[in-house]
């Protein structure tokens, strides 16, 4: 057993579950965020009346959905540039390195 907790303390694991349900509260956050303020104010200044997440162009009789595809994009992005910076303030670069034996 004792190996078994060295391995697990050894590769990071804690720190990995924190990282992972931390990362999913984020997301949870980031999204809330993107869709009840920042797509209405963009689809308001697009000129959707539903929001971006509908914004379309009509062409004869396609019609291309990209508010959708913004409204996601904006999301990844937001998302990338939490982590980035979290990741960056905390320090996770430095404990990431090697143990020297």
């Amino acid at each position: 057993m004792k190996g078994f907790f060295t391995f697990i303390r050894n590769q990071g694991v804690p720190g990995l579950t924190v990282g992972f349900i931390l990362g999913g509260a984020v997301s949870k956050l980031v999204t809330a965020l993107i869709n009840d303020i920042i797509s209405p104010l963009l689809g308001l200044a697009l000129g959707s009346v539903g929001g971006l997440k509908e914004a379309s162009l009509k062409i004869g009789t396609a019609e291309i959905l990209y508010g959708d595809l913004i409204s996601v994009t904006i999301d990844f992005l937001v998302i990338a540039l939490v982590i980035y910076l979290g990741v960056k303030i905390i320090g996770f670069f430095k404990l990431d390195k090697k143990k020297e034996p």
